[in-house]
């Protein structure tokens, strides 16, 4: 009997997935074709409040947060739910509220352009069916030891300083970096240090 190689692709998806809910994992979702869409306050407060209700209501435990101009990076585990789940729901209930918001935004200089490329882009996916606002992926990575939790941890809050953003990872106020610092309590963290 012969055992083949598992194809690149199928080999790709499982390394991709989230394997046990109870571990850290570092994850990262970007807005499709990477719209600066998180310049504006009132955009980013929806997934804040998201995440707070995420936390409180399905088990979500946040590690570690960063949102930039155009994606997020995040460190959860949940020792009730499956994270897959979780972010599933975040995701689909985000983008309904993103749109709504950008719709209703009296101030988005940008608001035709950014409801037309979703509307563009829930078109081109077979998975969606008007608007989508997130692109597919999340790249799942289980953190299972004490290395891998630290360097994601400092490529999280480092990411605004490498994008030339700020000085320092807790100038950057959409972030866990704040509070790792000690310097506000906004979403309710486990830290790991």
């Amino acid at each position: 009997m012969t055992i083949s190689k598992p194809s690149k692709k199928r080999a790709m998806s499982r390394k991709y997935k989230f394997h046990d809910s109870r571990m850290p994992h570092f994850i990262s979702f970007a807005v499709v074709n990477w719209i600066d869409l998180f310049i504006r306050k009132d955009y980013v407060d929806i997934i804040t409040e998201s995440l707070s209700y995420c936390i409180e209501k399905k088990g979500l435990i946040l590690n570690a947060w960063c949102i930039m101009t155009n994606h997020i990076h995040l460190i959860i585990r949940s020792k009730q739910n499956s994270l897959s789940d979780i972010i599933r729901d975040l995701k689909k209930f985000t983008s309904y509220q993103l749109y709504s918001a950008i719709q209703e935004h009296p101030q988005e200089s940008r608001k035709q352009w950014l409801l037309w490329m979703f509307e563009r882009a829930g078109k081109a996916n077979e998975n969606n069916k008007n608007v989508q606002v997130w692109q597919q992926h999340n790249h799942p990575i289980e953190l299972d030891t004490n290395e891998k939790i630290d360097q994601r941890l400092e490529y999280l809050h480092m990411n605004p300083v490498k994008a030339g953003y700020v000085i320092t990872p807790e100038d950057w106020v959409h972030s866990s970096a704040r509070q790792y610092a000690g310097l506000e309590n906004r979403l309710e963290l486990e830290l790991v240090v």
